[in-house]
Formats: structure tokens, C-alpha cells, sequence
């Protein structure tokens, strides 16, 4: 604001020296006057239309994308003071029903919304923005001394079959399964990567969480504890396994060599108002993508080496 208030005050300075120019009978300034008039209002115009905005955003959904997107809000209206925003949790599942309801304004899904919505062709009446690449991995208690686990041992343990850690190379402990709930994009990443299909038997019945924050705090607490996280929520309180001796790393997750990985998609309605399109077009300006992403764990989509559709077809790129 005061860069815009420094200019006016130049032009309007500029302006009245043009005028007594012109007093003095300097015709030629006296046109220049004009032009500077004009400049001054086209610049008062445009620095007006770049903090008019206003309005209110509720973005809603995957909780593996909400530390990304509350740190770019919070960077956002603190340029846009004229925008609220609001980001809460609740799930993939629950973004892409409200957002394709119409109910708010932005859908946070770490899947995409073919694999969520009842009819498939409605996700055609969605804009999937994708802002992010999110890599996700098993992570246990630190009391567990396993550090390495099989695609094959991780699905035997989420499906039940295996239940002691001294069954995968560890010691005699009761493993502690801890899943997020059936809505979660996290949860249908993970299944979708280690699971591949299989059933889960119906007599086997961890307990659920609703949010990656509370699984990261359960499983610090938990001994024996195993889940699954997005790497943005790594922390020292817990660790994380390696699967088939690859590393859980961005660099891993950008050649395909980890698998457990999902595009952040921020779903809006095919026609967003003003607001919500200039913070989506925020989320994927340099503001974001050149610092928050990275800063918050997440990998930047320009660092992939491959893409995968909504049938998790892998293509190099």
C-alpha cells in the first residue's frame, strides 16, 4: 500500500510541475501535463482493482493437504486483508461431496474425484487444480525395532493376517493397527499402493482416527503402533519405514521408485468467483509452489519424473 500511495504522490507532483509549466506558457509540457494526468489515473485504477478484493473461501477436506493450504491462506490474506478463508479437515471424500454440492467453494482431495463420487462423469462439472504432490508411508512407534518392511508384510499387517512384530523381524510385541476412516484420501492412497484390491477380512476392525494430526499423536503414544502418514507429517516423536529397502523420500516418490504417493487436487466449481480463482491461481504461482510447497513437505509437480491418472496408469514424462 504505500508503494501505490509513493507513486501517486510522484505523479501528482509531476503533474502540478507540468502545470506551472504550462503557465509559462510551455504548450508542449502542457500536453505532457495530459499525459501524466492520464497515467495517474491508470495507475490509481489498477493499484484499486489489486486490493478491492474481497470475499469468503471455505476450503474443505483432505487433511494431508491442510497444513499446505492454511499456510498459503494465511500468506494470502494477509495480502488480500478483503478475504476470508476458512480450512478445515473432514476428508477427501468429504471435500469432493461439499464442493461438488456446491456447498463451499474449494474441495481438498489427495485422490481424484472419479474415485469418490457416485456418478464419475460429475468430476467433468469440477476444475481439478492440482497444487502438489503428497508422498505417504507406513510409520510405527519408536519402541518398534523393525525399520524395514515388504509390500507384502505391510498388506499382511493392514489386512490382519499378521499380527505380532516378531512374525516381520521383530521383537514379541502385539502390533496396533491404527487406520483413518473410510473417507480418508490417505487411507484410499495407501490401500490403493499396498492393498492392490484385497479384501480386508470383516473380522478384523482397528480402530479409525479422523485426521492425520491425530494418528501422528496415537501412534507417538501407542506402543507397538503401526499407520500410514503424508511425509508433511513426519515428525522425531515416531518412525518411518523403509518398504522394500526404498527410503520414503521426495526424491524416491518423483521417479515412481516409492509408490505410496497422490497429486493434492484443490477441486472448484467450473465457474469460482473471483476470489476463490485468485487464490487458487496463488496456490500455483511462486509464492507457493516456489517455497510453502517444499517448506511443508510436499513435492512440487514440476519435480516429478512421471504422472498417473484417475486409473493409476504410471507414464514418464
Amino acid at each position: 500500500m504505500s508503494r501505490s500511495v509513493s507513486r501517486r504522490q510522484f505523479l501528482s507532483l509531476a503533474g502540478a510541475s507540468a502545470t506551472v509549466l504550462a503557465g509559462l506558457g510551455l504548450a508542449a509540457c502542457g500536453g505532457s501535463s495530459s499525459d501524466s494526468s492520464s497515467t495517474t489515473d491508470s495507475s490509481s485504477d489498477s493499484s484499486s482493482s489489486e486490493t478491492q478484493l474481497s470475499g469468503s473461501i471455505t476450503a474443505v477436506g483432505s487433511t494431508a493437504l491442510q497444513p499446505l493450504v492454511e499456510a498459503a491462506a494465511e500468506q494470502f490474506m494477509t495480502e488480500q486483508p478483503g478475504v476470508q478463508i476458512t480450512v478445515q479437515g473432514g476428508g477427501s471424500g468429504q471435500g469432493i461431496t461439499q464442493i461438488a454440492q456446491g456447498s463451499v467453494q474449494i474441495g481438498n482431495s489427495d485422490v481424484f474425484a472419479e474415485e469418490k463420487l457416485d456418478n464419475p462423469d460429475d468430476a467433468s462439472k469440477l476444475i481439478d487444480n492440482k497444487v502438489a504432490v503428497v508422498g505417504m508411508g507406513p510409520v510405527v512407534n519408536t519402541d518398534v525395532t523393525v525399520d524395514d518392511l515388504t509390500l507384502d508384510q505391510l498388506r499382511d499387517i493392514f489386512t490382519g493376517t499378521v499380527t505380532n512384530w516378531s512374525e516381520v523381524g521383530g521383537a514379541d510385541e502385539e502390533i496396533v493397527v491404527i487406520n483413518r476412516a473410510s473417507g480418508s484420501g490417505t487411507r484410499a492412497t495407501f490401500e490403493n499402493a499396498v492393498l492392490r484390491g484385497e479384501e480386508v477380512p470383516s473380522d478384523f476392525t482397528p480402530q479409525e482416527q479422523d485426521s492425520s494430526g491425530t494418528v501422528a499423536t496415537m501412534i507417538a503414544q501407542t506402543p507397538g503402533a503401526i499407520s500410514y502418514l503424508a511425509f508433511s507429517y513426519f515428525a522425531d516423536t515416531f518412525k518411518a519405514l523403509k518398504v522394500g529397502g526404498v527410503e520414503p523420500t521426495a526424491e524416491n516418490v518423483e521417479t515412481n521408485d516409492w509408490t505410496i504417493w497422490a497429486y493434492e487436487h484443490m477441486y472448484t466449481s467450473s465457474d469460482p468467483d473471483e476470489a476463490t480463482q485468485a487464490f487458487i491461481d496463488y496456490m500455483l504461482g511462486d509464492e507457493v509452489q516456489g517455497s510453502l510447497v517444499e517448506e511443508n513437505g510436499y513435492i512440487p509437480i514440476s519435480g516429478m519424473k512421471v504422472s498417473r491418472d484417475a486409473d493409476g496408469n504410471v507414464t514418464n514424462l
